[in-house]
């Protein structure tokens, strides 16, 4: 297996699953046979205040949970952008909730931004909550950092158990982000 290292700050609101899809991520890291760490910070509101989570995964043993200048962001609102598109690596990835994120203006930094408008597919779907996996599936579709069948695959360690009929929209929501960019985006 040749070297993988993939690291991500995942930043929005409270309440819009930025933990989830951190998690989501990890697990899929471990099933894929990688190294992972998986680091949540909370505002101190929790709902409605900031949320955002630090997420490495590698071949190689990950020396530090803690990282700077993250190499990818994926932003779901509007102070997380303002926070952290100003670290990210020269010529990084930032998949950014367009339904939400004003990026005109910002300080790019020679970055990759792919915008999403997360809401608005999650709506079409039946579920304002699923932004964040449409988001996700996004991410894994502009970076082909993991497999997109090991990720849907992983939801069940990330879903609680009595929710665990929403696997198969959750499923749905990943590949609608991926699908968006397939046919909207140059990856």
């Amino acid at each position: 297996m040749s070297n993988k290292y993939i690291d991500v700050i995942i930043a929005g609101f409270g309440g819009q699953g930025v933990m989830l899809i951190g998690n989501l991520l990890a697990y899929s890291g471990m099933e894929s046979g990688l190294n992972v760490t998986y680091m949540p910070e909370y505002g101190p509101e929790m709902r409605g205040g900031t949320a955002n989570c630090t997420v490495v995964v590698a071949s190689e043993e990950i020396g530090s949970p803690i990282i700077k200048t993250p190499k990818s962001l994926i932003i779901m609102n509007q102070p997380s952008l303002d926070k952290f598109l100003p670290r990210i690596e020269q010529g990084g990835l930032a998949v950014v909730n367009s339904s939400l994120v004003d990026c005109s203006g910002a300080d790019v930094r020679n970055a990759r931004i792919v915008q999403v408008p997360a809401n608005e597919i999650a709506d079409q779907l039946g579920n304002a909550k699923m932004a964040n996996m449409v988001a996700l599936g996004a991410y894994i579709e502009s970076t082909g950092a993991l497999s997109m069948e090991v990720v849907s695959r992983a939801l069940k360690n990330v879903i609680a158990p009595h929710y665990a009929h929403l696997i198969p929209k959750n499923a749905a929501a990943l590949e609608a982000g991926a699908e968006y960019v397939r046919k909207n985006m140059q990856v």
